[in-house]
């Protein structure tokens, strides 16, 4: 069964997250429905990871088993077409080895995330952004920041539903920076990891905006990191505002990629 790695780009709103759900819309099920209309059957679509209601996909990753030896390019040009008028289109394919995963194979993952600071509401970007009507203080939040990389028992930041065997993960980058968006004035997160707690970038994003107000300064991220302690965390923010830029590999997946 020849399989195939998928470059996946999605708007998150209308979807109740990236897992397959009994009732509810789901990526991994538009995808899935999208290939039985190619090979009828039952599929099961893998990805790099499972987004949250409302996260959005740049660059996510995910592969599947089929019959048939298709043309990756053909392949995802079929998809597209059955995937109208829904907002996911697959940028990419390639043919992967027989034992390449597109969650266990990957080194890491980046994440976006992305504030609105305007007081009147976006009428382009709503879902797209979090939206907050005052001014963040970008240094304060650099600072605290930094407190978070490198390992970590990171409890304090994990969801009290979260999976993963253990809180110690690496965190390999968090940069803040503010930049000049289409709807104004930004503060763009960039996060770099091998992988993720559930919430992790949600729950740094929300104490991090706590310290860009003043409410917190950035020594408290250093104290409440220590205390792993759940009640510690700052507010999580909403996941409109997060995206699944990018999915590393040890090696080019696709061809149009830079590495």
């Amino acid at each position: 069964m020849p399989r195939i790695a998928l470059k996946v780009e999605y708007n998150g709103k209308p979807f109740a997250g990236w897992q397959r759900q009994k009732d509810q819309p789901s990526v991994q099920g538009a995808i899935e429905a999208a290939l039985a209309r190619l090979e009828p059957g039952e599929h099961t679509i893998a990805a790099a990871g499972r987004t949250d209601t409302g996260v959005h996909g740049l660059g996510q990753v995910a592969h599947c088993d089929l019959q048939k030896d298709w043309d990756p390019f053909r392949l995802s040009e079929a998809l597209n077409y059955h995937l109208k008028p829904l907002p996911v289109a697959i940028v990419n394919a390639a043919r992967v080895d027989d034992d390449w995963h597109a969650r266990f194979s990957a080194v890491e993952r980046q994440y976006l995330f992305r504030i609105l600071m305007r007081r009147a509401p976006s009428a382009h970007e709503a879902g797209q952004v979090w939206q907050i009507n005052h001014q963040l203080d970008v240094e304060a939040m650099q600072a605290g920041a930094n407190y978070l990389l490198g390992q970590h028992d990171f409890t304090t930041f994990r969801s009290s539903i979260c999976q993963a065997a253990s809180p110690v993960k690496t965190l390999d980058a968090l940069r803040v920076e503010r930049v000049q968006g289409l709807s104004g004035p930004e503060i763009q997160f960039h996060v770099r990891a091998r992988s993720f707690l559930h919430n992790q970038v949600r729950s740094f994003v929300g104490t991090l905006e706590r310290v860009g107000t003043g409410a917190w300064s950035p020594e408290d991220v250093r104290d409440a990191l220590a205390a792993q302690d759940r009640a510690r965390c700052g507010p999580v923010c909403p996941g409109h505002g997060l995206y699944l830029a990018r999915v590393v590999y040890p090696s080019a997946v696709f061809a149009s990629d830079p590495d």
